[in-house]
């Protein structure tokens, strides 16, 4: 009964920037983990950012110093802002909750 709906994805040209978003319904995120993977054409999914309930933030390495993820537990969402894009950011981003739920994903393409 858990749904996980992302938003705010689309074009962009490389070094710009977007802001995802991820709102949870019919559950209560602060007893859990939360982040983002992200499916990268050729590659298989992989883990973009999470977020733990104290707060604590890890990235992979391809994104760090230009992702930042953030959550706000009283409206059940989570972000994701992207700066600096680059072309091998283009993807599927998707939101998971507890790394068990997950949304239906949303469609990050950066080209000139």
């Amino acid at each position: 009964q858990v749904q996980l709906v992302e938003s705010g994805g689309g074009l962009v040209p490389p070094g710009g920037s977007l802001r995802l978003s991820c709102k949870a319904s019919r559950t209560v995120i602060s007893r859990y983990s939360m982040g983002w993977y992200r499916q990268v054409l050729g590659k298989e999914r992989e883990m973009v950012a999470e977020i733990t309930r104290s707060g604590s933030e890890s990235y992979r390495d391809s994104v760090k110093d230009r992702f930042t993820i953030s959550r706000d537990n009283a409206g059940n969402m989570v972000y994701l802002q992207m700066n600096d894009l680059k072309p091998e950011d283009t993807g599927v981003y998707y939101c998971h909750l507890g790394r068990a739920f997950w949304g239906p994903g949303t469609q990050v393409t950066v080209s000139s």
